[in-house]
């Protein structure tokens, strides 16, 4: 009878916890296009296996930073939240070392990039998750049908991208897809080309992280700030880049009305996959030329999954984690999502073309944007944004918004308590 009534409770308990299993749900918030929808999909195979639920809580990108420091201010935070990372940024802003759970113990961590999992690690403990494909460049894809029709090469200075620019547009095309409607793209033209700063003046983000001088110090910042405004007022971004929205980007390009826009290397893909009849090898890339830069612009680090230290769910937030780190589920991104060619793990197969390959080949100097290599730049990304649009308004200028760049970080500097700026 003993033997009997043990084995009805041990059902019991095992029905009670498969119960409760099924009865979980983790919330995960991330901002837009950091939740692809292949790993939605996966998100679903978790569940039959697990029984652990996913709710996924996407917030446009305009409104993230700011929602997701008030969870966190709060102790109010989804399970899993989503972040870009850095190893500046997410010490000064996110504080993961309260914030965030260790992740160095599970399973997967060994098998993260090293670059990557630098720029996730504090102190030597890993906590972060990448999400994205950090192999990729934000670089001008052009339509190389457009270029062999007009006998066009690829730029290697400014003065000849203005020349390819005035080209395309004497031809009755937009030369350059722009969209500032979504608040994060048209940065890109200034953070990114930190490297061609770092280039003309060497030393440059070591002394902003030292605060021996400012954005506003530099030559080339101000260069850089002068040759956008002037791409916009020379027409290259055409009439509606402030309506533009960068999920038309391809459909702009694919459809003829616009020649060239900054894209990832799975921008060829994307297209194909939504146009089937424009040839994914019917777009190359080149390095944004502005201030005659001809380095690649290198980011180790990009979204990233934090497991929140708050959490009631944390285990199982680390189960969903372990099941998209699993060989199967990196390959799965990689094939179902068509602008990642590769993802940062060690168990990870790449799928670059031989295109991708021979861009990556033509640009044998590399360097680091200064979003990850210089502080407190990469958190008041969407302010830089504004200040970026105030200058192609005419409502400041290229001094004024390299001042409030200074200003901004040396406020996130006293908030952080850096000594470089006592």
């Amino acid at each position: 009878m003993k033997r009997i009534l043990a084995c009805v409770l041990a059902l019991m308990l095992a029905l009670c916890a498969a119960a409760v299993a099924e009865d979980v749900t983790i919330t995960y918030m991330a901002s837009q296009d950091w939740v692809q929808d292949a790993e939605m999909e996966l998100g679903e195979k978790f569940t039959e296996q697990t029984g652990i639920k996913v709710d996924y809580q996407i917030i446009p990108s305009d409104q993230y930073t700011n929602l997701l420091m008030s969870k966190l201010n709060s102790g109010e935070c989804a399970d899993l939240f989503g972040s870009q990372a850095g190893q500046f940024d997410i010490v000064t802003q996110l504080n993961v070392e309260k914030n965030a759970v260790d992740l160095s113990g599970e399973a997967w961590a060994a098998t993260v990039d090293p670059l990557a999992a630098a720029e996730t690690s504090v102190n030597g403990k890993l906590y972060g998750q990448p999400a994205q494909d950090v192999s990729a460049v934000w670089a001008v894809a052009y339509n190389k049908k457009v270029f062999e029709k007009l006998n066009l090469a690829v730029p290697t200075n400014y003065e000849e991208f203005k020349a390819v620019c005035e080209a395309i547009k004497a031809d009755g095309m937009v030369p350059i897809y722009e969209a500032v409607s979504d608040g994060w793209h048209h940065q890109l033209w200034f953070c990114e080309l930190g490297v061609a700063i770092e280039h003309a003046e060497p030393g440059t983000a070591e002394k902003l992280n030292n605060n021996e001088m400012g954005f506003a110090d530099s030559a080339t910042a101000k260069q850089l700030v002068d040759q956008i405004k002037e791409m916009v007022d020379l027409g290259y971004w055409g009439d509606n880049y402030m309506a533009n929205a960068y999920a038309d980007a391809a459909r702009a390009i694919a459809e003829g009305e616009c020649a060239m826009t900054v894209a990832n290397q799975g921008f060829p893909t994307e297209i194909n996959a939504a146009y089937p009849e424009f040839p994914a090898e019917d777009i190359g890339f080149f390095v944004m030329p502005l201030c005659d830069n001809q380095v690649l612009n290198m980011n180790p680090v990009g979204p990233t999954r934090f497991v929140y230290s708050g959490s009631a769910n944390a285990d199982a937030a680390k189960q969903y984690l372990a099941f998209l780190a699993e060989p199967e589920s990196i390959q799965y991104l990689i094939d179902n999502v068509p602008k990642f060619n590769t993802l940062p793990f060690t168990t990870a197969k790449d799928a670059y073309s031989d295109e991708i390959s021979g861009f990556y080949a033509a640009y044998p100097d590399h360097g680091t944007v200064y979003q990850t290599s210089v502080k407190y730049v990469n958190p008041q990304w969407m302010e830089i944004g504004s200040e970026l649009v105030a200058v192609i308004l005419g409502d400041q200028s290229a001094e004024q918004m390299l001042q409030n760049i200074d200003r901004n970080r040396a406020d996130q500097a006293a908030a952080a308590k850096d000594p470089a700026w006592n």
